[in-house]
């Protein structure tokens, strides 16, 4: 994936997570207030990935796939907006454009 592609990808996917989360987004990380916490979600241009860092559980790294339109947890576990829905109580939706 090039690095344009990742940036608008990842943008997008920002921008929708912070406001359907309600959160705050500055200069590509996103900030979210929960009842548990405070979740970090911010992008890594370096490995093309999109990085969650929730106060519950370890850091989790989410790559793009494409054939999914999913981020993709790097280690086999569910994708991003699954994992950010389950833990926040919020339903999520984010297509690609």
């Amino acid at each position: 994936m090039s690095e344009s592609n990742f940036e608008t990808l990842a943008d997008s996917l920002l921008k929708t997570l912070e406001e359907g989360l309600d959160g705050e987004l500055q200069g590509g990380v996103l900030t979210v207030e929960g009842e548990a916490g405070t979740w970090i979600v911010n992008k890594h241009a370096a490995s093309r990935q999109v990085w969650l860092s929730p106060p519950t559980s370890g850091a989790r790294h989410y790559a793009f796939e494409a054939t999914k339109a999913l981020w993709q947890d790097t280690r086999g576990g569910a994708d991003l907006l699954t994992t950010l829905s389950g833990e926040l109580g919020v339903p999520l939706d984010w297509q690609p454009e």
